[in-house]
């Protein structure tokens, strides 16, 4: 049976380059078409602004840019993004999607991993990452790099897009339902509600007692197109448990982390973490949501793929402990099954992983 709403798959991604609703200023490359989203590249110009805005409904982006932009950074040949600035960069893909389709929008597990906030802006916009049916028009990153200044380049990927007809997302009784039948988190007793099925915290370690870690101010720069340059212990400080089995998050502190359990992406199926719960304490965890078809799969490569979070505490010190909610999977049906899985020949740099820093970064 043909589904008539869900998450578009690789070919049909493809499929709108060719009928023109999806547009670039050059040829895609080889890796940018996902399982279930579209890498977004940036364009050659990144605008320093005052700060964060919303379009509105009347206005376009670059209406406001007049007003608020401070400086233009050429990224032709690549620039330093520094931590606590706001940048505006168009990109070099732009829409005209038919009125039955939307999108939305996610930082790349990389990009997250390296505390580097993230939304996609459109014309008229009234919420952040969210591309309305039937839009028509460019799009814009806004990027601030919280913890490492970055070097970005004319065709760096740091956000990526997913394309959808309709409500795809599955309720409560389909995702349990779902979760019996392929072991969505390896929980035997699940915990499933908000419309999701929650992950907790692993704060047990590995054999050497590694928990986690926390990232450290005043480094050098992170090249974003570049794989294993850095030292990690240049950027990054190890955490161990100690027999503690909690940590403490500091405000204004950067953690990288890892659930407890095991995830699984089937490959009709495509799941998104909610970037955080209020009712679950007072943080933030993960900022790039998106599981692409066959995480986890054992078929791809996958079987034990754990979740690796970036968590941020809020206002006040707070308290995680081991096997604590920290966050909901939400699953959407496929339009159809993707050409490729996650992990299956893509170069995908996370499948099978457990607690594992970004790609930029290697061990001495």
């Amino acid at each position: 049976m043909t589904r008539t709403t869900g998450i578009l798959a690789d070919r049909a991604i493809t499929a709108l380059f060719e009928s023109g609703r999806l547009l670039s200023e050059k040829r895609l490359d080889a890796d940018q078409v996902q399982p279930a989203s579209l890498d977004l590249r940036l364009g050659a110009k990144a605008f320093r602004v005052r700060a964060s805005f919303m379009p509105g409904p009347n206005s376009r982006v670059s209406d406001k840019l007049d007003r608020l932009k401070l400086h233009v950074v050429d990224l032709s040949e690549g620039a330093v993004l520094e931590t606590g600035c706001v940048y505006i960069v168009p990109l070099m893909e732009s829409l005209d999607l038919p009125a039955e389709m939307s999108a939305s929008a996610n930082p790349k597990s990389s990009t997250g991993r390296l505390d580097i906030f993230t939304r996609v802006i459109t014309d008229y916009a009234q919420e952040f990452d969210k591309i309305p049916a039937g839009y028509s028009g460019p799009l814009y990153l806004e990027i601030s790099p919280r913890t490492f200044p970055i070097v970005v380049r004319r065709g760096s990927r740091l956000s990526q897009i997913r394309f959808r007809v309709g409500n795809a997302v599955l309720n409560e009784p389909e995702l349990l339902e779902l979760h019996q039948a392929e072991t969505l988190v390896a929980s035997s007793d699940p915990n499933v509600s908000g419309g999701g099925i929650a992950l907790s915290i692993d704060l047990t370690g590995d054999k050497d007692g590694l928990i986690g870690y926390r990232g450290k101010h005043h480094t050098a720069v992170v090249d974003v197109d570049k794989k294993a340059q850095h030292d990690i212990f240049d950027f990054w400080e190890p955490l161990y448990s100690r027999g503690r089995n909690d940590l403490i998050l500091d405000p204004d502190e950067f953690y990288i982390l890892v659930s407890r359990e095991a995830v699984h992406v089937p490959p009709l199926f495509a799941a998104e973490m909610t970037p955080f719960d209020p009712l679950v304490g007072e943080f933030r965890v993960h900022y790039a949501g998106f599981f692409d078809p066959g995480f986890g799969h054992a078929q791809a490569g996958g079987k034990g793929s754990r979740a690796v979070l970036e968590v941020r505490s809020h206002e006040v010190p707070f308290i995680l402990e081991d096997g604590q909610i920290v966050g909901r999977l939400v699953y959407e049906n496929m339009l159809e099954r993707p050409q490729a899985l996650y992990g299956v020949g893509l170069g995908s740099n996370y499948q099978a992983q457990g607690l594992k820093l970004s790609k930029h970064f290697r061990l001495g």
